[in-house]
């Protein structure tokens, strides 16, 4: 059993929010139903490399999920788009404000028709505000919510994070809140409209950023590898030319990492006893550390902080990650079949005890399952099939 077993999630979102936060709901067992145009979704062609020209992410945000060929510019298609959704839980979209409303599937009439309905919306800016119309990504509520004036160095200009982090926030935001909606929905049988800017998402993990602003009128900047006033917390090299990330900047691990170098008395020192001397002295400290790193490689220094109990870690790259053995021992990294073979990707999180989701199957043919929801979900017989087929609202694919 998996803890969201008997919950249906019709899924109306393209590219990354809203399609990973399916893919965590779909995880825990929800059944997720993903309606696609015919000609399929972006993300079956997205992706930094592909393999024989297909995407690498889709087996991954797509898993678990059953695919639905509905063409929405149809009036048909739009119709039965709107009987799934009176049949699901949950309706999980991210079209732009005003979008589901003219595909006929405005939340106000669907609630209406059926109370108990979770319709969770993401948008760039959000349902309402100034800025609800504009068009928005997630690069762009990284910019406007603050997240990229914080990342890289003051010298250069802010860098993109490394991965598409603004969607990604907002799709956990959006799997919690519906998930939050269907526990009232418990206590009183009615459901509601979730509403996750990518914005609001970027600014609740802002930390005290915008409380430091506040309370002082400073802007915090960039800082690089480095969080002022915190050490030591930073970047150190190695002899062979690697990185190690050592977060030593509470008293008690930085005691242990003045035993692990050979010089204790550091911790007595004055400049360095306290967490606030540290940080009046971080750049010294750091000189200090790197110049003891550089003369170890990263294995050596690796096991020396485990065995002190320092936290410490090498920066991995994929390769590094997809070899260690403690992710694999844990399932944070898994192999599993697909129809490009067999490929690592990351696992379920988070990990339950006694419903642990899974990974049933990775990201399906285009309209693998369109005819098995459309007569199992929605009674639809034969003749109809076929009209609808022959109109080209519909479309089946191969099951894997």
């Amino acid at each position: 059993m998996r803890a969201l077993e008997g919950i249906r999630v019709l899924e109306l979102g393209q590219f990354i929010a809203a399609p990973f936060a399916g893919q965590l709901l779909a995880d825990h067992g929800a059944e997720v139903i993903k309606v696609e145009p015919p000609e399929g979704d972006p993300m079956r062609q997205w992706g930094v490399q592909l393999k024989e020209g297909q995407s690498l992410w889709w087996p991954v945000i797509a898993r678990n999920k059953k695919s639905v060929v509905l063409d929405l510019r149809h009036p048909q298609g739009r119709a039965l788009a709107r009987r799934l959704a009176l049949a699901s839980d949950v309706l999980l979209e991210n079209f732009r404000p005003g979008v589901l409303e003219r595909l006929g599937l405005d939340p106000k009439g669907l609630l209406e028709e059926k109370p108990s309905l979770v319709v969770v919306r993401i948008s760039g800016f959000g349902q309402e505000g100034p800025y609800r119309d504009r068009a928005g990504f997630g690069s762009v509520a990284e910019a406007m919510g603050g997240l990229r004036h914080l990342v890289g160095f003051p010298d250069r200009p802010p860098p993109r994070v490394g991965l598409s982090i603004g969607d990604t926030l907002a799709g956990l935001f959006a799997a919690f809140g519906a998930l939050a909606a269907l526990r009232v929905r418990e206590r009183t049988g009615r459901g509601q409209v979730v509403d996750v800017a990518l914005t609001d998402a970027v600014i609740a993990a802002l930390e005290s950023v915008l409380t430091e602003y506040s309370a002082t009128g400073k802007v915090r900047e960039r800082t690089g590898n480095t969080l002022p006033g915190l050490a030591p917390s930073n970047l150190y090299p190695t002899r062979d030319g690697r990185y190690l990330q050592i977060g030593a900047n509470a008293d008690g691990p930085f005691r242990r990492l003045c035993q692990a170098m050979g010089r204790p008395e550091l911790a007595e020192d004055p400049r360095y006893a306290t967490h606030r001397a540290r940080g009046m002295h971080q750049a010294e400290l750091d000189n200090l550390i790197a110049a003891w790193t550089r003369e170890h490689t990263l294995e050596e220094l690796d096991r020396l902080l485990v065995r002190h109990g320092v936290p410490a870690g090498p920066v991995n790259t994929a390769k590094e990650v997809a070899e260690d053995p403690h992710f694999r021992a844990r399932g944070a990294v898994v192999e599993v079949e697909t129809s490009l073979g067999r490929l690592l990707m990351q696992g379920v999180v988070p990990k339950l005890s006694e419903t642990p989701g899974g990974i049933a199957w990775t990201g399906p043919s285009l309209g693998a399952h369109t005819r098995e929801v459309l007569e199992g979900v929605l009674g639809l017989g034969e003749e109809a099939w076929a009209e609808l087929v022959a109109e080209g609202v519909v479309a089946c694919g191969k099951r894997a």
